[in-house]
């Protein structure tokens, strides 16, 4: 059986029946996609788009609101308005919504089983739309970055983040896939880690994250729309400047 969800000039299905309990033992790069766009061009020949999963990393509940290991689900929320999409589904452990930016399907996720289990969302959802790794893109916090800092890139290590570490193993221990790093700092002093992590900000950092998430809107936009490109470059290297004094 299909199911579709309409959005402005696109078609999204997917088949319910799709098992995904043996993902680990396949790889993310099937030919074919059930999740999947199509438009006519200029000649009227039907174009299919290769859908993006975007997930966010974070930990449910009130208690994390606002807090700094949360600025993945921040940013899945402000793509959420921005694009109006609606995160109204539980599917594999996370808050989902289905929708498009431009012509290109994405589905947005925010895992529910906790940071340290994000990947428990991640593997389950890529198997089962048949998304391939190059269209997974995580957003998470980044200590090694300065506070509002953000950095895109199309493949990388986990760098101790449990929460990507999580979503690794669950991809078959794959690295190759995007992610938008958004930095939150250091902890001062011995402050410990984990008491950071789970500490609000402060009335300037906070200011810092939110002209941020919005200067992530566009990157991810033009990540889905295009691709890895000469714009991606300059924006990194804007991200990296942007608090250097000239």
């Amino acid at each position: 059986m299909l199911y579709a969800v309409s959005g402005p000039s696109t078609s999204i299905s997917y088949r319910r029946s799709l098992d995904y309990h043996g993902f680990r033992r396949r790889r993310l790069a099937p030919a074919r996609l059930c999740v999947s766009a199509s438009l006519p061009d200029a000649n009227g020949i039907k174009v299919e788009y290769t859908p993006w999963l975007i997930v966010g990393l974070g930990n449910p509940g009130n208690k994390y609101h606002g807090t700094r290991h949360n600025v993945g689900f921040e940013m899945i929320d402000r793509i959420s308005q921005e694009e109006g999409i609606l995160l109204n589904t539980i599917q594999s452990k996370a808050l989902i919504g289905i929708g498009s930016i431009g012509e290109v399907p994405i589905l947005l996720a925010k895992p529910q089983a906790y940071m340290n289990f994000s990947g428990e969302s991640v593997g389950p959802l890529a198997a089962y739309y048949q998304v391939p790794l190059r269209h997974i893109l995580v957003v998470y916090d980044e200590m090694n970055l300065p506070n509002g800092v953000l950095r895109l890139a199309p493949r990388g290590g986990h760098g101790y983040h449990n929460g990507l570490k999580n979503v690794m193993g669950h991809l078959d221990g794959c690295r190759e896939f995007p992610r938008l790093c958004i930095g939150i700092g250091n902890p001062p002093g011995t402050m410990d880690m984990k008491a950071y992590l789970l500490q609000k900000f402060s009335f300037e950092e906070r200011k810092q994250i939110d002209a941020a998430q919005e200067q992530g809107i566009g990157a991810v936009r033009n990540l889905v729309l295009n691709g890895f490109n000469h714009s991606t470059t300059r924006f990194n290297l804007g991200q990296k400047y942007k608090y250097h004094k000239v």
